[in-house]
């Protein structure tokens, strides 16, 4: 590929004040990878340890159905909690932005 047939790159000049702005931070992909960074530590901590371990399938084994029910609202909940925070975050970026 010669030179003469490459695209143009734009100026500074063309490009207004979007020159002088930085870079947009991901914050949902900080916040996600928080949140999953901290899961993972909290089941290292649990499975590290015999007696964690053991603990930790006793309370799975004993669980009833209403425990059941209520673990996955809960989950499902966080979920939601996470996903809202990352949405005002977005929100705040996109107003501070303009």
């Amino acid at each position: 590929m010669s030179i003469d047939t490459m695209a143009p790159i734009p100026s500074a000049s063309a490009e207004g004040s979007t020159a002088d702005a930085l870079p947009r931070t991901r914050w949902a992909a900080i916040v996600w990878g928080a949140v999953f960074a901290t899961l993972a530590g909290l089941g290292l901590w649990l499975l590290i340890d015999r007696d964690r371990s053991d603990a930790v399938a006793d309370w799975a084994l004993g669980m009833t159905p209403g425990t059941i029910t209520a673990t996955v609202l809960l989950c499902i909940g966080a979920l939601v909690l996470v996903s809202g925070a990352v949405g005002l975050i977005r929100h705040a970026q996109r107003r501070h932005s303009h």
